[in-house]
């Protein structure tokens, strides 16, 4: 599993411009805009990905804590975690580290 950035200082954990988050490695689309809230955990916070089936997830057991860990279905790329404390309608909450986005606001422009 990749290393967790900081919380709170990280670059689009504030960030709420209307676009597309981006895998940064292999640039698919995995969230929008629309589904970024404050969740106060300091990660850009997700309640559902930009489409299905662009992302994996596998169990972590790392730091003696058992979790889902989030990856990009394309290139692997790891992003961050998913858990099932999230609002409605799906109940989830995407924390994925700053790194492991690129975005581009919606005239298509980052």
């Amino acid at each position: 599993m990749a290393k967790t950035e900081s919380p709170y200082t990280n670059k689009y954990y504030l960030h709420f411009d209307n676009g597309m988050y981006l895998c940064s490695h292999c640039k698919t689309p995995l969230f929008s805009s629309k589904s970024k809230y404050d969740s106060g955990c300091g990660w850009p916070t997700f309640y559902k990905e930009a489409a299905e089936d662009t992302l994996i997830l596998t169990e972590d057991h790392s730091e003696g804590k058992v979790r889902t860990a989030v990856a990009c279905k394309y290139c692997n790329s790891p992003l961050g975690h998913v858990f099932n404390d999230g609002p409605q309608p799906t109940g989830l909450r995407f924390c994925i580290n700053s790194y492991a986005l690129h975005f581009e606001n919606e005239k298509g422009k980052d």
